[in-house]
């Protein structure tokens, strides 16, 4: 059987591209299982993960042949849920990068992604109301954060997809891009944030992803142990030698 994911691994970066273009890149079992393995070698390994989606479409939401025959004890093991959890845990920057649909479970693993861009054939947005299921493999509580309750409460209840210009303007993408200069753009930003000190990176998303009350805190905690490695006083020195010149 054919991978569900299509991995290249780089130094400093891993690409991750579904690609099962014969059901739209629908999140199946294995599909899962694969992002359960491929979290578990950047939570070993850090690195960044850009993940994309083959033949023009991110994914067209979770496997509905297999989503139908699960029962409640399937729901409440968050067959889904758990592996964009750990998705969203990686210690590195998630950069998802989408092209057409992103619907139901491929919108959520989306919003799982610290950094999101697209092209201007996005269509995104969670229709699960209408299979008489709710979203909920993350868009309930992730959504609110990135675009505000108000509008989350209108994707999650009307169901309706944004296209690239509406999510760009909800703040639930950074940037648009045509097809073929997408990959290029999450390469160029794979290229940013790793030109930067990996443990300042790590620790800098520690800090995002804290719940209020850790703040200011862990900030406090983490930049303690950043001020005292070398790295810092070979960056600062760095800077301040260029800027002599």
């Amino acid at each position: 059987m054919a991978d569900a994911l299509r991995i290249e691994r780089f130094d400093d970066r891993v690409v991750a591209t579904l690609d099962r273009p014969g059901v739209r890149n629908a999140i199946d079992q294995s599909m899962v299982d694969e992002l359960h393995a491929l979290c578990a070698e950047l939570e070993a390994s850090p690195r960044v993960l850009v993940i994309t989606g083959c033949a023009g479409v991110f994914a067209s939401g979770a496997d509905i042949a297999q989503l139908r025959e699960r029962r409640a004890p399937d729901a409440r093991e968050g067959i889904n849920t758990m592996a964009f959890v750990r998705v969203r845990r990686l210690p590195m920057p998630v950069v998802a990068a989408i092209d057409g649909y992103a619907l139901g479970g491929g919108a959520e693993l989306a919003y799982a992604a610290d950094i999101r861009i697209a092209t201007s054939r996005l269509r995104i947005g969670s229709p699960e109301t209408g299979l008489g299921i709710i979203a909920a493999a993350g868009a309930t509580w992730r959504l609110p954060q990135i675009v505000g309750e108000g509008r989350a409460a209108e994707l999650l209840l009307t169901g309706r997809l944004l296209n690239a210009e509406e999510a760009l303007a909800w703040g639930l993408i950074s940037s648009v891009h045509s097809e073929d200069e997408l990959m290029p753009a999450a390469h160029a930003i794979a290229d940013r944030i790793v030109a930067n000190d990996s443990l300042a990176t790590q620790y800098s998303k520690r800090a995002l992803l804290a719940p209020v009350d850790a703040h200011p805190a862990i900030e406090l905690d983490l930049q303690a142990e950043l001020f005292d490695r070398p790295e810092k006083f070979a960056r600062m020195t760095a800077f301040l030698e260029r800027r002599k010149q």
